[in-house]
């Protein structure tokens, strides 16, 4: 008896919905770019403006723009964690250290060694991720406020480690004298007087990011947290390897975050334990939280905002106000006299960080550009008071309770008949 081949298997045939998934992940991925390419062309012209250039000199706004980038770059990572997969992250500046004190270590006169920027930054990011994953590993069958405690205590103990590491890290004076980065094909060199540099080098960053992000939010990994933000009963429940996955999110953004660490640390040229503490944790939390989160782009728009405000606008107010001529003024009922020029809103800025979060979770809570599935979430119970109902949680006709059905006298009555 001949054995006869088997016909070989077709090939899969692709559904219409794959398909137009992928078109519309190349639409938004084109848009992304075209977006980022409008906005630099833009951020490349604005400082010349009068209104912007009495802020501060039109050459520093690329710095600021730069800077403003590694907290978008941040702030994306954490959306990641807090934002896609519900987990509270408190230490999130532990691997802004470890990605910064990489790249510092690998790139000064301390370790007589001079490696490549572009290398580095995957270095740096694989080292943050190993380091997420080895506190995620332990920490992440914790959920709640137990596990945001967890982080918050690595994320001081970072700092004090690298502080104590004198051998390596440089103890309290830190990493000094960093190389800057090697001249790269169409930008040329990377000097103090040259920010425009970084600030093209930091938007090539975002925009492959906020693809990759977007790409993952939309697959089934992204769908496997929203699942466990969620209900983590119900995503295990339905076969979703929960401490796997929410392992994941937190190494994602822990790249994110060493890959920022090492940027700043390169343009910077200098690392400190200083650096990292817990209130770059806290402002990169209220960047996600007022930008909205769940939501890519709007959580790079809080970010971009929040910084310029801490960093450029409360930072320069007491100069344009001199420059305006803004008149002192006397409050009537208490008589007190304001003098604008000397207010120093600097040292205000964690109080109106406490007070934009006080009223975003008063009037807005799902942040200033929410994702719409957390806008539904937020705002289901509003829609259901509409009509008058007291219930602010609707209730499905399958759970209203209905009247027990009555026995019917005939059938009772046949089967006594029933020998």
């Amino acid at each position: 008896m001949t054995a006869t081949a088997r016909p070989a298997a077709p090939p899969p045939v692709r559904s219409g919905l794959s398909r137009l998934r992928d078109v519309a992940d190349l639409h938004r991925s084109t848009t992304i770019i075209v977006v980022m390419v409008v906005l630099t062309v833009a951020m490349y012209f604005l400082p010349g403006f009068p209104p912007l250039s009495i802020v501060q000199q039109p050459g520093t706004w690329y710095d600021s723009f730069a800077n403003a980038g590694v907290f978008v770059l941040l702030a994306m990572g954490l959306n990641v964690v807090i934002g896609m997969a519900g987990l509270l992250d408190l230490g999130y500046a532990a691997f802004f250290a470890i990605g910064a004190y990489a790249y510092a270590y690998s790139n000064s006169p301390f370790s007589h060694q001079d490696l490549p920027f572009l290398p580095m930054l995957v270095i740096g990011a694989f080292v943050a991720a190993v380091f997420g994953i080895l506190l995620g590993a332990p920490t992440l069958r914790l959920c709640g406020d137990y596990l945001a405690i967890m982080t918050l205590g690595f994320g001081e103990i970072v700092p004090i480690v690298f502080q104590n590491l004198d051998e390596y890290t440089g103890g309290t004076n830190g990493i000094g004298g960093i190389y800057r980065p090697e001249p790269l094909p169409f930008l040329g060199s990377f000097t103090a007087i040259t920010p425009f540099n970084y600030f093209i080098v930091m938007v090539v960053i975002v925009t492959v990011a906020m693809i990759l992000l977007y790409r993952l939010q939309d697959s089934r990994i992204g769908r496997a947290w929203n699942a466990i933000r969620e209900d983590e009963l119900a995503a295990a429940a339905n076969g979703i390897n929960t401490v796997t996955t929410k392992l994941l999110a937190f190494a994602l953004g822990a790249t994110t975050s060493g890959l920022a660490g090492v940027f700043n640390a390169s343009k910077l040229t200098i690392v400190s334990h200083d650096q990292f503490m817990f209130t770059v944790s806290f402002t990169v939390l209220a960047m996600v939280i007022i930008g909205g989160m769940g939501n890519i782009w709007g959580v790079a728009v809080g970010a971009f905002v929040v910084y310029m405000i801490q960093v450029v606008i409360l930072k320069n107010i007491n100069g344009v106000i001199e420059t305006l001529g803004i008149p002192d003024f006397t409050l009537p009922l208490i008589n007190l006299h304001v003098d604008l020029k000397n207010v120093p809103f600097v040292q205000f800025q964690f109080l109106l960080y406490g007070i934009a979060l006080v009223l975003m979770m008063l009037l807005r809570p799902e942040g200033l550009f929410p994702s719409q599935r957390r806008r539904q979430e937020l705002h289901i119970a509003e829609e259901y008071d509409e009509g008058g109902e007291t219930s602010a949680v609707p209730v499905l006709p399958a759970l209203v309770e209905s009247p027990a059905p009555q026995p019917d006298p005939s059938s009772s009555s046949a089967e006594e008949d029933r020998p």
